[in-house]
């Protein structure tokens, strides 16, 4: 994947070192940018964006409030080189969330490194779930496959919503996001209050979930979840809703249709010392326990055991 990184400055005259600096990283593209021209280049999100403060017409301070304060570059990293090293100056700069000042002369090797190490983090920090804060599928199947070398005994509980897209076409997808959180929120909190060490939590995505619990023994938990969701889950919903215990949805055909509250489904497989090779005989096993769940109306788990 093309990392672009933005350099500012009205000159032109670091772009020639950046680009001798990862002449053999052709992921990396290095674009100059003049200032007057940041609220044009903001709009492409780049990867990073250096600011090379003595080549620049303008404020500093002001320059990095302004690229914080852009709502699609909040978490765009930004680094400031200067020769401006009063302590002064430097904590004005990081006090508008801006994540490296270097003072010149730089290091090239330290500057290549922190640009580097940047986009790692970046790059980490997207793989987790912007909505939930839990990781998300990389890291599910990294922990999957730590257990499975190990040899350890585990419960994997694959939990998803019942009716979420009627919730969604209903109440909205900031409603369906708020849903989707309470639901992260339950999970963690029901596994937290269980006292029990070496737990995971991940978002598959959308209103799927896993959870990976020690052992082999996991009714309690489910029913520790469930009973915490359907208790809470009520807030989600108008009175009017509640009383009628469903909600109506319009089909393609313009015909209205009665779904259910939304629900909770937990699919458990139980993955005994020396049970599965791979994670991917868990997630089919997974899927099967999973469907058994839902066919079930409202909140309920499965637990598959088979050998």
């Amino acid at each position: 994947m093309i990392k672009d990184v933005y350099i500012i400055d009205d000159d032109d005259s670091s772009i020639v070192i950046f680009r001798e600096l990862f002449k053999d990283d052709p992921e990396y593209k290095f674009t100059s940018v003049k200032t007057q021209q940041i609220d044009i280049a903001l709009k492409n999100i780049p990867s990073l964006i250096v600011i090379n403060e003595d080549a620049i017409d303008r404020d500093v301070v002001d320059l990095c409030r302004k690229i914080r304060k852009d709502e699609d570059n909040t978490i765009t990293p930004v680094i400031v080189v200067s020769s401006k090293g009063e302590k002064e100056h430097r904590l004005r700069i990081l006090q508008e969330s801006i994540e490296y000042f270097i003072k010149k002369p730089v290091d090239e090797q330290y500057l290549y490194h922190t640009v580097k190490n940047l986009n790692r983090l970046l790059s980490t920090n997207r793989r987790i779930s912007p909505l939930t804060g839990l990781p998300g599928n990389v890291q599910i199947h990294a922990e999957l496959k730590k257990r499975i070398m190990k040899k350890e005994s585990f419960c994997v509980l694959y939990l998803d919503l019942d009716n979420f897209k009627a919730y969604n076409d209903v109440y909205g997808f900031l409603k369906g996001d708020e849903i989707i959180g309470f639901t992260a929120e339950t999970i963690i909190k029901c596994i937290h209050e269980s006292g029990m060490e070496n737990t995971f939590v991940g978002h598959i995505g959308g209103d799927d979930f896993v959870a990976l619990i020690p052992g082999i023994i996991c009714e309690k938990l489910c029913q520790n979840i469930i009973a915490q969701f359907d208790n809470d889950v009520v807030k989600y919903f108008t009175e009017n809703d509640l009383e009628k215990g469903y909600i109506e949805v319009a089909n393609r055909k313009g015909i209205i249709e009665q779904f259910p509250l939304t629900s909770l489904s937990i699919g458990v497989v139980v993955a005994d010392e020396n049970r599965f090779n791979n994670i991917l005989e868990i997630g089919e096993i997974g899927a099967q326990v999973k469907h058994a769940a839902k066919s079930v109306m409202g909140s309920s788990y499965a637990v598959d055991r088979r050998k």
